[in-house]
């Protein structure tokens, strides 16, 4: 039995969903659904019924499932053994979207050459959706923003990098003075569903700001766009990354003390996959060099 397709079968059998466990598993639904279907031809028994968009397991593949979760685990497990000399096995890996270009770029590269035997498989959303990834087990570590709150002693934080936040304008801007920009312009506001505009809306709120709201966007590309084109300023982190080429925008440093967020690595204590993380840990700090804070 092909362990690829008894792992494409319980993504299915806890999203619910055929497409979200593609998305998972970073394949295509139809290949998915090829693949259940041979492990069904396999077995001699139905694992799913489909409905609509959703895909429930059968009361066989409900059972199926419930034992195959831990001998997945079991399998990766073996694939770590600590007496192995080269890192090896799969590591499920939860990524910020912002960090993707700014961390991940960097590092897969090096991790690739230096341990050939080593599988990372990539799931990407907001620090938030990641965080509940890994709360739920289903990854085994993440780069994602330091959370609104306090981290569990349950887990390791390994800071990165730290972003001040900025006021940006267009370069025709006249008015120079950040606070006074977000007093009196039009603000294209950094969502407030994700942490990185919480921290943007707990400063205004710090300082007193009621600011005209006129859109909110969750992508810093498209809000340094609309800020190029007069539609307002707007309080985000300063990121590594370039903006977007073309565009004719001013960075304000607000004052001291300014908000910032903060990237780094997140896992269990209590991990399986210790060694593997650690190997990431440590790649990571050479990719980014002197970019990570202390």
């Amino acid at each position: 039995m092909d362990t690829r397709f008894l792992e494409c079968f319980v993504a299915v059998a806890e999203s619910g969903s055929v497409a979200e466990a593609a998305r998972r598993l970073n394949i295509a639904p139809t290949t998915l659904a090829l693949r259940i279907r041979a492990l069904e031809g396999e077995l001699g028994f139905a694992l799913v019924t489909r409905s609509g968009r959703t895909a429930k397991p059968t009361p066989a593949g409900q059972s199926l499932a419930l034992r195959a979760t831990g001998l997945l685990r079991d399998l990766r497990d073996l694939r770590t053994l600590p007496e192995e000399e080269q890192p090896r096995g799969q590591l499920r890996l939860g990524v910020a979207q912002t960090a993707i270009a700014t961390v991940l770029c960097d590092v897969l590269p090096a991790l690739a050459q230096k341990y050939p035997e080593l599988e990372i498989v990539v799931q990407k959303g907001s620090s938030a959706q990641v965080f509940k990834k890994l709360n739920a087990a289903e990854i085994d570590g993440a780069f994602l923003f330091h959370p609104p709150f306090k981290v569990s002693k349950s887990f390791v934080w390994r800071p990165l990098r730290a972003e001040r936040y900025v006021v940006i304008a267009s370069a025709a801007e006249p008015v120079a003075d950040p606070l006074q920009l977000l007093r009196e312009k039009p603000l294209v506001r950094y969502d407030r569903s994700l942490w990185s505009g919480q921290i943007a809306a707990n400063y205004l709120r710090q300082q007193r700001i009621r600011p005209n709201d006129r859109i909110e966007l969750d992508a810093l590309d498209a809000i340094a766009v609309l800020v190029h084109r007069g539609i307002g300023v707007s309080l985000v982190p300063d990121r590594s990354l370039p903006w977007p080429e073309g565009l004719s925008i001013k960075k304000h440093v607000l004052p001291d003390p300014a908000p910032q967020r903060e990237l780094g690595l997140l896992w269990p204590v209590a991990s399986a996959q210790a060694r593997l993380i650690q190997v990431l840990e440590r790649e990571t700090v050479l990719a980014l060099g002197d970019d990570r804070t202390s």
